[in-house]
C-alpha cells in the first residue's frame, strides 16, 4: 500500500489534488468520515495524537493497537475496504512528558514510536520541538531534528521487525500550531519562512545522515510549517495566499515533499481548495469534526425539548454543563472571562473541548436517552427547518432519514464535504450524501 506517496506524486502533477488527515477518536466521527469516503471512493486518513493515545492509554484510555484494532473493526462495520484505510500518529514525541528531564521523556517517546509503528500506523508525525524540564527554550533546530532522527531509527527498527506490508512514510517539522487550536486570543499570524524551512530541512537531512538513515528520505513526505491559519475560541485567522506564496515555492521544485497544514478547522471551502494549490496538500481537520457532531446534538436537544415535557427530556444540555463544572481539567486553562463568557465557551468554542467530555458516563447516558427519544417520535419536518435546515432539505429529497444518527452523520459530513473538494478539485455538491 502507497497511498500517501502515490497522492504526493499526484499533487506534484496536478496542484489541486491532496488528502484530509481525520483526527478523531469519536466513533460518529469517525463512522461519518468512513460511510463519507466509502461512498466518494479513494483512500481514507485517520490519525490518532500523543495527546489522545499513548502506552499508557492517552485521555481516550486506548493504547496504539487498541486505536488500530477499533479503527479497522469500525470500517469492518461499515464496508470500507482495509486496504484503503491509512492510519498515522500526530505529534509522536516526547510532548506528553514535557516536565520530566529531557532523557526521560525521549525515552517514552521511544516507546510511543515503537508501539504506533508495531501496531500498523503507517504515517509517522515525529514531533520534537518542544522543551522538556531540562531543555533551552526554545529547542534549536538542530537538537529538534536529531531527536527526530532518532526516533526514525526506532520506527524503522519496529517496522522491518514487524515485517508491516505498508510503507512507512514520516512527516517532520518544528513550527507545529498548538493541538486543538490556541489557548490565547489570537492576532495576525506570523507565516513560517522560507529561509526557517529551509533550515529545518536542512538540520533534519544532516540528523538523518548521522544516524545512517539518508535512504529514507523520499518517505518523509512532509514539512509542518505555518502557513498563517488558526483558530482560538471565538475567531478564526484565515489562509491568506499571499502571504504564503514565498512559503509555498519551497517545495515546489522538490519531487518526493509537500507540506502538512495542522489547524485548518473553520477555514472557508475556498481557502482551503487555496491551501492544497499551494502545496499544503495534507489538511488536519479535528476540531471542527466534533463541533459539528455538537451542533447537531445540541439541535437535537432543542428538537426533544419541543416534543416532550422537560421532565420527560434526556437533560443532555444540562448533564452536560453539570459534569464539566464537576470536573474541570479539560476547559479550565483554556477558557478566560467571567462565568458568562466560561459558560458560553464552555458550549460553543471553537476550540472544542466538549470533546473530551462525550465518554463521560453521566453524558453517555443522556446521549443515549435523546438518541431513543427522537428513534420513537416522529421528527416534525419544520422543526427540522428549523434547526438543521441543510439536513432538512436532504430528508425532503429522499437522501437521509430524519433519524437521530443519520442527522448527526449527515451533519458531520458537511465539514468532510468541504476538505473532499478541497483535495480532489471537486465543487462542492451540498446534496451530496453518504
Amino acid at each position: 500500500m502507497k497511498h500517501l506517496t502515490e497522492i504526493v506524486e499526484r499533487h506534484k502533477r496536478n496542484a489541486q489534488s491532496g488528502i484530509y488527515a481525520v483526527c478523531s477518536a469519536h466513533p460518529l466521527v469517525l463512522e461519518a468520515a468512513l460511510r463519507f469516503a466509502r461512498q466518494t471512493g479513494g483512500p481514507l486518513l485517520v490519525e490518532a495524537t500523543s495527546n489522545q493515545v499513548d502506552q499508557f492509554g492517552g485521555y481516550t484510555g486506548m493504547t496504539p493497537q487498541d486505536f488500530h484494532d477499533f479503527i479497522f473493526r469500525l470500517a469492518q462495520e461499515q464496508n470500507f475496504p482495509a486496504g484503503q484505510l491509512i492510519t498515522g500518529g500526530d505529534h509522536l514525541g516526547p510532548n506528553r512528558w514535557q516536565d520530566q528531564p529531557a532523557e526521560v521523556a525521549m525515552g517514552h517517546a521511544e516507546e510511543l514510536i515503537r508501539q504506533y509503528v508495531a501496531a500498523g500506523f503507517s504515517k509517522i508525525h515525529l514531533d520534537c520541538s518542544m522543551s522538556c524540564a531540562d531543555d533551552p527554550v526554545p529547542l534549536t533546530d538542530e537538537i529538534v531534528a536529531g531527536r527526530a532522527a532518532r526516533l526514525a531509527k526506532i520506527a524503522e527498527e519496529t517496522h522491518q521487525a514487524c515485517a508491516h506490508k505498508t510503507d512507512l512514510v514520516y512527516v517532520i517539522g518544528t513550527e507545529v500550531p498548538v493541538p486543538g487550536g490556541a489557548h490565547e486570543a489570537l492576532g495576525e499570524l506570523a507565516v513560517t519562512t522560507p529561509q526557517a524551512a529551509h533550515k529545518t530541512l536542512e538540520a533534519h537531512r544532516l540528523a538523518f545522515a548521522r544516524e545512517g538513515l539518508e535512504a529514507i528520505w523520499p518517505r518523509i513526505i512532509a514539512l509542518v510549517v505555518q502557513p498563517g491559519v488558526e483558530f482560538d475560541n471565538t475567531q478564526v485567522i484565515d489562509y491568506v495566499p499571499e502571504k504564503a506564496q514565498a512559503l509555498s515555492q519551497v517545495v515546489a521544485d522538490l519531487d518526493t515533499l509537500i507540506f502538512e497544514a495542522h489547524s485548518t478547522d473553520y477555514q472557508t471551502p475556498q481557502a482551503l481548495a487555496r491551501l492544497v494549490n499551494d502545496h499544503f496538500a495534507i489538511l488536519k481537520v479535528g476540531p471542527a469534526l466534533t463541533f459539528a457532531l455538537r451542533e447537531a446534538l445540541f439541535a437535537l436537544a432543542a428538537i426533544e425539548e419541543e416534543l416532550l415535557p422537560a421532565r420527560a427530556c434526556s437533560g443532555l444540555r444540562a448533564v452536560l454543563e453539570d459534569v464539566m463544572l464537576e470536573k474541570p481539567g479539560y476547559w479550565q486553562s483554556h477558557y478566560a472571562g467571567d462565568g458568562h463568557a466560561r459558560r458560553l465557551a464552555r458550549g460553543y468554542s471553537y476550540s472544542d473541548r466538549v470533546r473530551y467530555y462525550w465518554p463521560d458516563k453521566e453524558i453517555d447516558a443522556a446521549f443515549a436517552r435523546l438518541v431513543s427519544h427522537l428513534t420513537h417520535e416522529t421528527i416534525p419536518l419544520p422543526l427540522l427547518s428549523q434547526y438543521l435546515p441543510t439536513q432538512y432539505v436532504r430528508v425532503r429529497e429522499g437522501q437521509i432519514t430524519a433519524t437521530p444518527k443519520d442527522l448527526i452523520i449527515d451533519h458531520i459530513q458537511d465539514v468532510l464535504r468541504q476538505y473532499h473538494a478541497a483535495c480532489c478539485g471537486d465543487p462542492i455538491n451540498h446534496s451530496q450524501s453518504a
